[in-house]
């Protein structure tokens, strides 16, 4: 449970902290752009560059500035297949002030940082705060059932595993119950929350207290307090 909860902020806070370099990277380079003067190049050569799970090319391009001068850099976006051919005319955008900070002017090559991080920024994001905001919205519900609920009692049916959720390699339980409503004679089944130890053997009533919304039956909460707390 706390790697659970370590998980979710720490989630939250690479996917923040991934937006924000996505936007400062978007920032620099359309400043780049701004002040950058379009020339022609060529590719002269492909750098093979390998990592453990991966290999790219990246091209480097020469060209002349302004005043005539050779300069030659290498692209800071690589990919495989190549993108570029050698002895293929690019269009260059380069610094007056700063020559050798040139780039490839395509797509990928000035916007790619900035949609790879940002992409990514926002999975983490997504799923951190998604985790946050479930984990706010159900300490909101118990909230109300607890000050406006109806406390029922359910029948003790089962323990379960929760192989939905899986932290550490380890399922958390659930205690299953089910109550039969005495109005309608429905039949509804409730869940607990997810528990990080198997109850089965500290359970020794026939019924669990449940706590349910009389106007929407699927808002419930199942009262676990009568189980030993897990030592933290």
């Amino acid at each position: 449970m706390k790697t659970l909860r370590i998980l979710k902020y720490t989630f939250t806070v690479i996917g923040v902290a991934m937006l924000f370099g996505a936007l400062a990277s978007y920032n620099s380079t359309s400043a780049f752009i701004d002040r950058a003067t379009e020339t022609s190049g060529i590719v002269t050569e492909l750098v093979l560059s390998r990592s453990s799970d991966s290999t790219s090319y990246y091209p480097v391009v020469a060209f002349q500035d302004a005043s005539g001068r050779e300069i030659v850099f290498q692209s800071r976006s690589g990919s495989n297949p190549p993108s570029f051919r050698r002895g293929e005319r690019v269009s260059v955008l380069y610094e007056p002030s700063a020559p050798e900070n040139a780039q490839i002017n395509n797509f990928f090559s000035l916007w790619g940082m900035s949609l790879i991080v940002g992409g990514l920024g926002l999975v983490f994001t997504l799923v951190g705060g998604g985790m946050v905001l479930f984990g706010v919205l159900k300490g909101r519900s118990k909230a109300y059932l607890e000050q406006h609920g109806t406390e029922v009692l359910a029948k003790f049916a089962s323990v379960e595993q929760n192989t939905s959720l899986t932290v550490n390699g380890r399922n958390p339980f659930r205690i299953v119950c089910q109550w039969q409503h005495p109005q309608t004679g429905e039949l509804h089944v409730f869940r607990s929350d997810n528990l990080w130890f198997d109850p089965s053997d500290h359970i020794q009533q026939e019924t669990v207290p449940v706590l349910v919304d009389e106007s929407n039956l699927k808002r419930y909460w199942v009262n676990t307090s009568f189980l030993p707390k897990l030592a933290g």
